[in-house]
């Protein structure tokens, strides 16, 4: 089995160690790099679907995430130094808001994301306003997700908006909100560009902001 396929059969098995360790032999093997990247995100495909089928489940999803971005990692460093562009549907950045430590509803909006063809880059939790700015500057972001699951800290997504206009880059970037403390009005409220209540609805609308 050539080392491709051990990285791909490592995303299956979850294996985070194994798929860096595939991705650098895949490279050093002369693998084209752009082909690499897409069987990595074909494999994050296969994963998604199945949990969209309900014939995996979240912890299965997360782990596959895992792997994936290890071994992604990676890659795109091999693809930036190639000058060779990959095909994605656009960039996103996407992280849990400052106060707020929770991240599973934010991993797997990730995830999704990766295996419908996004480049992710996720910020983490508890992310100041400022570090969402920067993310967005350094990485080209066509779109900013946010997720709060607090009442409390629901209303950091607006100083991140806020952030974002005195950045002059509010008109460069959609944004969608989330998590448990958030709904449609409140969404409205502070200016995003779109809210959706679950994971799968949160990529269909990514797919309707992604650049033509």
């Amino acid at each position: 089995m050539a080392a491709l396929d051990k990285l791909v059969q490592a995303i299956r098995d979850y294996d985070v160690d194994g798929s860096k360790n595939w991705a650098i032999k895949t490279l050093a093997e002369g693998a084209d790099p752009i082909k690499a990247l897409e069987s990595v995100s074909g494999a994050m495909k296969e994963i998604g679907d199945l949990f969209g089928a309900g014939e995996l489940w979240l912890p299965d999803l997360i782990g596959a995430a895992d792997a994936a971005m290890a071994g992604l990692a990676i890659i795109e460093e091999a693809v930036l130094k190639s000058g060779k562009q990959a095909k994605r549907l656009g960039t996103v950045v996407i992280g849990t808001v400052f106060g707020d430590i929770h991240s599973i509803g934010k991993t797997m909006v990730a995830a999704l994301l990766t295996a419908n063809g996004f480049k992710v880059v996720d910020i983490g939790t508890n992310v100041p306003h400022d570090q969402f700015v920067q993310a967005i500057k350094e990485n080209n972001a066509n779109i900013l997700a946010m997720s709060a699951i607090l009442t409390t800290t629901a209303p950091e997504q607006l100083k991140v908006i806020k952030a974002l206009k005195e950045a002059g880059l509010r008109d460069k970037v959609k944004i969608m909100v989330g998590g448990a403390a958030i709904t449609t009005e409140f969404a409205k409220s502070i200016g995003a560009d779109g809210y959706r209540a679950t994971a799968p609805e949160a990529v269909e609308l990514a797919k309707i902001f992604a650049p033509a």
